[in-house]
């Protein structure tokens, strides 16, 4: 399993994001400092309120906490089953209150990917590839 920890500026809007992008809020890991959303069996992104998100840190990175806004340490990626799936998760995005990121676009033969923001910034790859095209 892999756990995605976000810090938060706003967790009603990254609330809101996570929410219309189709993914279900587990109540049991969920309160007034951070919110756990369930994207598969596997993957979680747990938000948190960005000085709750400090608590975790080792004290000499806390102070850059705030200063790290604007660049990108991460960029998570999720795998999509079509080419419709992505560009379903792009449109939630953005009218969940997030950013494309980057447009919707076929790179490559057999990939079709994009990318969006969420409110804080945080940037999300979405992909599909063509089973086919990759085996050559």
């Amino acid at each position: 399993m892999i756990f995605v920890n976000l810090p938060t500026d706003d967790l009603a809007a990254a609330d809101a994001f996570y929410g219309a992008l189709g993914f279900t809020k587990n109540e049991q890991f969920s309160d007034e400092n951070a919110s756990s959303w369930v994207i598969s069996d596997v993957i979680t992104i747990m938000v948190l309120k960005r000085e709750y998100f400090a608590t975790f840190l080792v004290e000499s990175d806390a102070p850059h906490l705030p200063g790290a806004r604007g660049a990108h340490e991460v960029l998570n990626a999720l795998s999509c089953e079509s080419s419709d799936e992505v560009d379903q998760l792009m449109s939630k995005a953005v009218a969940g209150g997030g950013s494309a990121y980057r447009e919707a676009d076929a790179p490559f033969p057999g990939m079709y990917q994009g990318a969006f923001a969420d409110p804080d910034g945080h940037v999300w790859e979405v992909a599909w590839m063509d089973p086919e095209a990759m085996q050559g």
